[in-house]
């Protein structure tokens, strides 16, 4: 019952992802529709239904546009597990201030990047310039599609791909 379930709006835009739990309460109480199965059934004493892994709402939901969160899992995510001054791809990356807190840089997309720990300390609290180091790739707010929001979801659960890859 805590399996991911796509909850899409009564427009068909993608809203987040749920536990099949909460998918059942809205369903049982008229609020959605279950738009793809794939998982089996739940059964009750006396009644059988579907386990939905994708639902619409009934109604449409009016929100303001989703932004991806600033935070570690975020930023190494953005820059694709990989170090931006040597390349390398790590398991214990760290996140770095492209310019140093103390020297007026800011905690923002902008100003942060995934480094090893080899690569943060041999910058250290200096510049880019005073370390004689440079980025592979430009540091940038990501773009919240639905695509890259709902990514981590898409490699178990490949019939949520129609439904996100027009958002």
């Amino acid at each position: 019952m805590n399996q991911p379930v796509l909850v899409l709006n009564g427009n068909y835009e993608p809203l987040h992802v749920c536990t099949t739990k909460r998918a059942m309460g809205l369903l049982l109480s008229g609020k959605a529709t279950v738009l793809e199965n794939g998982r089996g059934f739940v059964r009750t004493v006396s009644a059988v239904y579907e386990r939905p892994s994708v639902i619409r709402l009934s109604f449409v939901v009016h929100r303001p546009r989703p932004q991806v969160r600033l935070n570690k899992r975020e930023i190494l995510r953005r820059d694709g597990y990989r170090c931006q001054y040597c390349g390398r791809e790590s398991s214990n990356l760290t996140v770095d201030h492209v310019v140093p807190r103390y020297r007026g840089g800011e905690h923002c997309w902008e100003n942060l990047v995934a480094a090893c720990p080899a690569c943060n300390r041999r910058k250290g609290g200096r510049t880019l310039e005073e370390a004689a180091m440079r980025l592979l790739h430009e540091p940038h707010e990501p773009h919240p599609t639905a695509r890259y929001l709902f990514a981590p979801y898409l490699r178990e659960n490949a019939g949520w791909e129609r439904y996100v890859a027009g958002w």
